[in-house]
């Protein structure tokens, strides 16, 4: 009855509208089992896709901690509650509000190429891509994580309590282990090959058999590498044993990653690409992300059309929606890639006469049968350092972990962290128990274009955590994993709060759509059968069974319902937790 629950969105849409909120939702793992996917506190919140990270952020807040503090202390325990979707063998994107200094700040952690990188190492001898399965569990698909360097800079310059206090409670979890959840036991059955192939299978697959839902899973040498971080931080990692097992490991498969390049690596420290919409102003990812740019894109495309005069499930909106991604994913397939190696014409994407120029090109009557890039350079000095022609080619959607914390202070972490596929490249560092990134996957396998491996570059990203502000105050931060369909999950997710006037829980659960292309369609179960007709009438291509896009997790700030309501989304065993 959980698993129906949770799959089925209409239902928590439907109590949602009827009483302000979403019933009660207990996650799998029994230790989540007094938590809820939502609530309120006024003195801080914490959502996340696992109960047991949230509760472990939740005590950070309650122990007087921030919510830089908190969102360490959960980084960890997601890395240990699910490690299939992020941890320090990965990367990601912290946007930071410090309402001291009333400044926003993006601590950038995204992997980059190590040193001997090739832009045509995913082409095979024939000069065609390799294929996705094939080249994302190879040596090369790995990048330089980074996600450790980032929370050690966060809590530098933020944080009250010491890294090593924040992870002895995923210690515990690690070495003593918790029940496994539906999401993870389906993970782990469904990627066994892989974890077979690596020191991964011991832990997951053990004796060949994928441990199951409710079985507990112990972590040994993951819980050895978080106290080897307690003791001596980042160099735990980017030095030493660690260090010298990640690279050999990699190398092993074929990948180029020294400890050279462990040791080289750095974070980069940006500022928020802004926009805004309905008379709120949107705070984004700048490159090497293109989340930020596309879904303001996005977002200016159709403010000019008016959407909330159309019903939350008419055509008129969903065709909308797919016209705007269509035209944006065409850009970004094009103009996104690392600002240090690339000319991004982030200007020109978002002057107001190029979304005019987009905006003609969508109609109510017909689809858009061949959307292509457009012309921003014309709004913008410069022009490419770079083949303007697409270079993507098959990829499976990656997933990642979004999650974001709220203090008594008012500070606000948005934050997405991802190792790519479902476990990354399926590669764990022997003995140290975490899993690697595939990210370098995340480059096109052609080279020539603006997202072409290059050494030291960082991949392109779809990654979008966002704040929504008010007259300068915060009033929404929100984010989802996904791979590419991360920037509609948040996008869908702003309209329906900011355009429809949606209550959060059900602006979280409205069946999102995602398309790139005119080739490639998903919906999740909700969307009407009379409205995927008509929509496929029209040209739209809506044809695959319904599934799953996004997992949301966001925090309305200073609403009707008091200063803080955090919402955990129900396709996965999230839970958000307030503090009075």
């Amino acid at each position: 009855m959980e698993d129906i629950l949770r799959k089925s969105k209409s239902l928590f849409i439907c109590f949602a509208l009827l009483f302000g909120t979403a019933p009660f939702t207990a996650a799998a793992a029994p230790s989540g089992k007094n938590t809820s996917q939502v609530a309120t506190g006024n003195k801080g919140m914490v959502a996340a896709a696992t109960p047991q990270a949230s509760k472990i952020g939740a005590d950070v807040l309650k122990d007087g901690g921030n919510a830089i503090d908190a969102a360490v202390a959960i980084q960890f325990a997601l890395n240990t509650t699910e490690p299939m979707m992020s941890g320090i063998g990965g990367g990601g994107f912290m946007m930071v509000y410090d309402a001291r200094t009333k400044k926003t700040s993006i601590v950038d952690s995204r992997e980059r190429a190590p040193a001997g990188a090739k832009p045509d190492m995913f082409l095979g001898k024939d000069g065609k891509p390799i294929p996705f399965a094939e080249r994302h569990t190879h040596g090369n698909a790995v990048g330089v994580p980074g996600t450790l360097k980032g929370l050690e800079a966060a809590l530098d310059r933020w944080g009250t309590k010491p890294m090593k206090k924040l992870i002895s409670p995923s210690v515990k979890l690690a070495e003593k282990g918790f029940p496994i959840d539906s999401v993870l036991a389906k993970a782990i059955s469904d990627n066994k090959e892989k974890l077979q192939k690596t020191a991964a299978g011991s832990v997951f697959v053990p004796n060949g058999r994928p441990l199951k839902e409710g079985e507990k899973l112990k972590q040994k040498d993951l819980a050895k590498t978080f106290k080897m971080i307690q003791k001596n931080g980042s160099a735990a990692l980017y030095k030493g044993k660690i260090a010298s097992a990640l690279s050999e490991e990699v190398q092993k498969r074929g990948g180029s990653l020294t400890e050279k390049d462990l040791k080289k690596y750095g974070i980069t420290w940006d500022k928020p690409i802004w926009g805004d919409y309905q008379g709120y102003q949107i705070a984004s990812m700048p490159p090497p992300s293109s989340g930020g740019i596309f879904l303001l894109q996005m977002l200016e495309t159709l403010d000019g059309f008016d959407l909330s005069q159309y019903p939350q499930k008419s055509w008129q909106k969903y065709h909308l929606l797919a016209e705007a991604m269509h035209l944006s994913y065409a850009d970004r397939a094009v103009y996104a890639g690392d600002p240090e190696f690339v000319k991004v014409p982030a200007k020109g994407l978002l002057d107001p006469q190029y979304i005019s120029d987009r905006q003609k090109q969508i109609s109510l009557d017909n689809v858009n049968s061949s959307p292509k890039a457009g012309d921003p350079w014309k709004y913008e000095n410069g022009q490419a350092n770079y083949d303007q022609q697409p270079k993507q080619d098959k990829k499976a959607v990656g997933q990642t972990t979004h999650f974001t914390v709220a203090d008594r202070w008012g500070n606000v972490v948005s934050y997405t962290t991802t190792i790519e596929q479902v476990f990354g490249s399926g590669i764990m560092v022997p003995g140290y128990g975490f899993m690697l990134n595939n990210e370098l996957t995340d480059f096109d396998a052609i080279p020539g274009g603006a997202n072409e491996v290059q050494p030291n570059k960082r991949p392109l990203s779809s990654m979008s955590p966002t704040i929504v502000f008010k007259d300068g105050k915060p009033a929404l931060s929100v984010g989802s994993p996904g791979g590419p369909t991360i920037i509609t999950s948040v996008l869908q997710t702003i309209i329906n709060k900011l355009e429809y006037g949606m209550e959060l829980k059900a602006a979280v659960e409205e069946p999102r759509i995602y398309t790139n292309s005119v080739t490639s369609y998903s919906q999740e179960n909700g969307v009407p059968k009379e409205i995927l007709a008509k929509l496929n009438a029209m040209g739209h291509k809506f044809n695959k069974p319904s599934e799953e896009i996004g997992n949301v997790q966001s925090i309305e700030i200073n609403g009707p319902e008091g200063r803080y309501k955090g919402v955990a989304d129900s396709s996965r065993n999230g839970a958000a937790i307030g503090v009075d």
